[in-house]
């Protein structure tokens, strides 16, 4: 038996996230689509363990994901195959053979998200489907600051999905940068684990610190208070990217 990973590129936009649905068969998800075509090319069945479950529309840089198999294939030959196979909007960048042990999602030691937003007043024809337009200004030195409040080990339900209540919302975020270069601001965001929507949670309530919708520290307060309707609202989920994830 043999363990291999892979470390994926995608576009999210027509896939209803990573993870197969069982409720949605008219919309694919990016591991149902790529464990066919591995299915095709090694001829047996295969299962794939992703890192994490990105979202409907959410992309990929560099999602990383593992499966069992019995079929002795060279690794360069089963990327080749597998990118002639599959759709252009997701591409395997590499592929090794790996320990029977490792798991692409339990041995996970931090996984780096960026959430990009075009600030500007028009849309961009190349970057519709990977970044938020949003046309009024952004104060990204506050947005930095009030970020500052999040770095470390905390309890995030302020910015858990609502309906996620009562699950274990304790992660450590290890690096969260607001930055800006011209026209783009990106929220790269580094940690442990996340819950479901919690960085498109913190990006939509930095956007609204940026805005001067929220006083200053207000990002503390809404960590303390433990209750989603306190931060700002979900930003939108093609801004959102998952760049690395690091073992």
């Amino acid at each position: 038996m043999r363990n291999i990973r892979l470390v994926i590129e995608y576009a999210g936009k027509r896939y209803c996230g990573w993870q197969t649905q069982t409720r949605n068969t008219k919309t694919p998800s990016i591991q149902h689509t790529i464990e066919k075509i591995l299915c095709k090319v090694l001829r047996e069945k295969v299962k794939l363990f992703g890192a994490g479950r990105t979202d409907a529309g959410v992309h990929a840089k560099g999602q990383t994901a593992n499966f069992y198999t019995s079929v002795r294939i060279l690794p360069e030959k089963l990327q080749r195959s597998l990118n002639a196979l599959l759709p252009c909007d997701i591409t395997i960048l590499t592929v090794e053979e790996v320990p029977l042990f490792f798991h692409s999602r339990f041995q996970a030691k931090s996984k780096h998200y960026r959430y990009t937003i075009l600030n500007r007043t028009y849309r961009s024809s190349f970057m519709a489907d990977t970044a938020y337009l949003y046309p009024f200004s952004l104060d990204t030195k506050r947005m930095q600051q009030e970020a500052g409040s999040l770095v470390g080990t905390h309890d995030f339900r302020s910015f858990q999905a609502s309906n996620k209540k009562g699950k274990e919302a304790v992660r450590t975020i290890r690096r969260l940068e607001v930055s800006r270069e011209g026209d783009l601001v990106y929220i790269d965001i580094e940690a442990d684990g996340f819950l479901y929507n919690m960085v498109r949670n913190i990006a939509g309530t930095l956007i609204e610190v940026g805005r001067h919708k929220f006083p200053k520290r207000s990002v503390k307060r809404i960590l303390k208070a433990k209750d989603r309707r306190s931060a700002g609202p979900t930003a939108p989920a093609h801004g959102l990217c998952l760049v690395k994830v690091k073992y």
